[in-house]
C-alpha cells in the first residue's frame, strides 16, 4: 500500500517529469497568464469557508486524533470530508490546470491548538493530493518563522529569518502555507504568474527563451548531503498549450559558487532579464495573510516571494505559518 506521504526524492522527482514537446515560441494563452494589476480587482481568487465547512474539518480531526493517528500515519480515508471533499477537489484543479493559485479564508486557528491547527491542514492536503517531505530529512511540515539566523548571511534559509525572500518555486507541484500568527509589520506574500513572464520575456528578448530549456546549475547549499555542490535543473518544459517551470533565483545564482559549475554570462544575464520582468508591479500581486488563511500555489505556473517583515517584540506574536508540499491529483 502506498505510504501516506511521498518521500522528498519521490515528490521531486515527480515535479520533474514535466511532459515536453518542443520550445514555445507563441505567447500562452488561458487563466494561468493573470496579471497581479487585474487580480487586486477581481477578488475571486478567494475562497471563505463557511460554519458548515469548519464543522467538518473539526470533526473529521477529532476523529483522527481519538485514533491517535499522526501526521505520519494519516491518510486521505481517516479524515473524511463528505461536503468539503469534493470542493477542495476542485482547488487541485484549480492549481493544476487553472489560476495556479488560491487563498482560502476561515479557519479558526486562535480557537485550535497548534497541533490541532496542524492535523487540519495535514487532512485538507490529503483531500488535495499527497503530501511529502520537504527536506532529505523527512521534516513533513516546514514551520516558517523568524528563528534569530543572520539574514545577511547568503546561505542561510530566508525562511528561519525576517529577511525578504526572492521569487522561486519549491519541489512539488503546489505549496500550502497556513497563517498561525501574521507580523506585526510587512511579511507580504508576493506572487508572479511564470506563464505571464514567459509571455513577456517572449516578447522582449526572445533570443533568451532557448536558454529556459537547457539546465542550469542549482546549488544544493551543502545541507548535509554528499555529493556534488550542484545539480542541474531545466527551468521551462512545454507542452500541450502549457509553459511549467521551475525557478529559484537564489540557489541559481549562488551555484556560481562552485568552481565546476557552468554558470555562464549569459545565464546571469538571463536570470537579470526575467526577474527585472517578474519584478514589475504590474505583473506581481501582493497578499498579507492573516491568521486562519491557507494560501495554495502551484510550482509549476507561478513564483512566489515575501518581502521582508517585523515581529512584535514577545515570543507569543512572532510571526508563524506552517507549509505543506503537495504532489496534485488533478
Amino acid at each position: 500500500m502506498d505510504a501516506p506521504y511521498l518521500s522528498f526524492a519521490e515528490q521531486a522527482l515527480r515535479y520533474f517529469d514535466r511532459p515536453h514537446d518542443a520550445i514555445r515560441d507563441t505567447p500562452v494563452v488561458g487563466p494561468s497568464a493573470w496579471r497581479g494589476q487585474d487580480l487586486s480587482r477581481d477578488r475571486d481568487w478567494i475562497v471563505t469557508l463557511d460554519p458548515t465547512a469548519i464543522v467538518e474539518l473539526a470533526a473529521a480531526g477529532d476523529a483522527a486524533r481519538g485514533r491517535g493517528l499522526g501526521l505520519a500515519d494519516l491518510r486521505r480515508a481517516d479524515f473524511p470530508l463528505p461536503t468539503l471533499g469534493p470542493v477542495i477537489a476542485g482547488w487541485a484543479r484549480e492549481l493544476a490546470s487553472g489560476r495556479g493559485f488560491l487563498l482560502v479564508r476561515g479557519l479558526p486557528v486562535e480557537r485550535w491548538s497548534e497541533d490541532d491547527a496542524a492535523l487540519v491542514f495535514w487532512g485538507i492536503g490529503q483531500h488535495l493530493g499527497r503530501p511529502g517531505a520537504q527536506n532529505a530529512m523527512g521534516d513533513l511540515l516546514g514551520h516558517v518563522v523568524d528563528t534569530g539566523e543572520d539574514a545577511a548571511n547568503p546561505f542561510v534559509r530566508r525562511y528561519r529569518t525576517a529577511g525578504d525572500i526572492a521569487y522561486h518555486c519549491d519541489l512539488a507541484d503546489a505549496v500550502g502555507l497556513l497563517c498561525l500568527r501574521a507580523a506585526r509589520r510587512g511579511g507580504a506574500s508576493r506572487l508572479v504568474s511564470s506563464v505571464a513572464v514567459y509571455n513577456a520575456l517572449l516578447r522582449r528578448r526572445p533570443d533568451l527563451i532557448a536558454r529556459l530549456y537547457e539546465p542550469v546549475a542549482l546549488d544544493r547549499r551543502d545541507e548535509g548531503q554528499s555529493g556534488p555542490g550542484w545539480v542541474p535543473a531545466i527551468p521551462c518544459r512545454a507542452a500541450e498549450g502549457h509553459v511549467r517551470t521551475f525557478y529559484h533565483s537564489d540557489y541559481f545564482r549562488s551555484a556560481g559558487r562552485h568552481p565546476d559549475a557552468p554558470v555562464t554570462d549569459v545565464e546571469r544575464e538571463l536570470f537579470d532579464v526575467y526577474e527585472a520582468i517578474a519584478g514589475d508591479p504590474k505583473l506581481y500581486l501582493d497578499m498579507q495573510l492573516e491568521p486562519g488563511d491557507v494560501q495554495l500555489v502551484s510550482n509549476h505556473t507561478v513564483l512566489h516571494a515575501r518581502t521582508a517583515y517585523e515581529d512584535a517584540p514577545d515570543a507569543a506574536g512572532k510571526r508563524h505559518l506552517l507549509r505543506l508540499w503537495l504532489t496534485l491529483d488533478a
